[in-house]
């Protein structure tokens, strides 16, 4: 049976290209979270507080925010495929080296690196897809893309738990750095359903197009700066309902600490299922603009409730889940609206200027959502989380053009 006949109305060269580019995504989810599970084995190990291992996730997102910047460009000049592809070899190398570290500050710039590996990929990643994928299908292929990352997510705590328990944390993360540049070596058999045309710099398609906007062309451009701040604002709320709405739920709602983690979960599960409605969505509507801000709306309204309304503990995290959904809901249409962004030949830079605004926001979120519980006043971790949503309406309004 052909692929064509297994996915209707999809091209196989597009299906490889998303199972290639999800490969791709899941590998960098599945490292992301590696090392958190880890802490407790790795302080007593290495005789340092959680402090300093702290400091080594701080490093990782630093670099990676300020490298999707760089990694922007350099998609643009070099191609998409080539930076892809350099960034799992460097993400996974520099992983699986933590584990031969022989003390804390060679774990350092390890993790930096590492930072710098993970750089490239959403720049990369939706550059291919925005080139390889017919806009009709586009929504639904962000939608596959967020989804294998959030399956990343979901397996890496376990997987490496599981195998520092059974053989510690130096062979954890050996063992799953290494497998990810199995994974690379795997993509590189598939590397023709990630070469977008035209994003290498040469070529008859290039030029016939003129040349490409440079980075502070793309940086000046108002719509791209909106979109930017449009990630910046729903990182912070993101980052208040998943790192703090368990503490929040604990001392101000009554919640149980299993309720108050099944909140989490139950939040990572309607947002998965708002991603593939929305990616279904993203492709029928004209105007996605539309559905990314009722899709905030949504998500504002309901975290508001979720601090106003004294209910049962148990409602609450109702409320908290129905905001992961209309979340996910969103996240197909912002990738669309962020690809209309782009003009042509700078695809990767608006992708890499713009999602550096979602580590900007999972930096500068923590320091608010803890001043707040510091001051036990946990119902306004919700209402922290919901005023940002609020305010990115505007900013998805101004997204909705694409530039001349």
């Amino acid at each position: 049976m052909s692929v064509n006949a297994r996915v209707a109305g999809w091209p196989s060269t597009e299906v490889s290209t998303i199972g290639a580019v999800g490969v791709a995504h899941f590998c960098s989810h599945l490292l992301q979270l590696a090392l958190a599970p880890l802490f407790l084995l790795m302080r007593d190990d290495l005789g340092v507080s959680f402090l300093a291992l702290g400091t080594l996730l701080s490093a990782f997102y630093l670099c990676s925010g300020l490298g999707q910047v760089a990694a922007g460009v350099l998609v643009d000049r070099f191609g998409a495929d080539r930076l892809l592809l350099g960034g799992i070899a460097l993400q996974g190398a520099a992983t699986a080296a933590m584990g031969f570290a022989p003390g804390y500050w060679a774990l350092v710039p390890l993790a930096a690196l590492a930072g710098l590996g993970n750089a490239v990929y959403h720049p990369a990643d939706l550059s291919i897809l925005s080139h390889r994928v017919a806009p009709a299908r586009l929504g639904r292929a962000f939608a596959a893309h967020v989804i294998a990352g959030s399956i990343g997510f979901a397996l890496s705590p376990l997987v490496s738990a599981a195998i520092a328990a059974a053989h510690g944390w130096r062979a954890a993360l050996t063992t799953m750095g290494g497998a990810v540049l199995v994974f690379g070596f795997g993509l590189l058999f598939a590397r023709g359903a990630l070469q977008a045309e035209g994003t290498s710099g040469s070529g008859a398609a290039h030029a016939a197009r003129g040349p490409a906007p440079s980075f502070l062309d793309v940086l000046a451009m108002p719509v791209v700066l909106m979109a930017f701040l449009y990630f910046v604002l729903t990182s912070i709320s993101l980052t208040g309902i998943q790192s703090f709405s368990i503490a929040a739920l604990q001392e101000g709602f009554g919640a149980s600490v299993a309720l108050a983690t099944l909140a989490v979960t139950l939040y990572q599960v309607g947002n998965t299922l708002g991603v593939t409605l929305g990616g279904a969505v993203a492709d029928r509507s004209a105007q996605p603009h539309r559905i990314a801000m009722s899709g905030l709306a949504a998500g504002c309204v309901l975290a508001l409730m979720a601090a106003l309304l004294h209910v049962p503990p148990a409602v609450t995290v109702g409320l908290v889940a129905l905001v992961g959904f209309a979340m996910g809901l969103t996240t197909p249409s912002r990738d669309v609206l962020v690809r209309g962004a782009a003009p042509a030949g700078a695809t990767g830079k608006v992708f890499g200027i713009v999602y550096s605004g979602y580590d900007i926001g999972a930096l500068a979120g923590p320091l608010l959502f803890g001043l707040l519980l510091d001051h036990h006043l946990p119902r306004l971790v919700f209402i922290g989380a919901a005023v940002p949503l609020g305010l990115a309406i505007a900013t998805a309004f101004a997204v909705r053009r694409r530039p001349a």
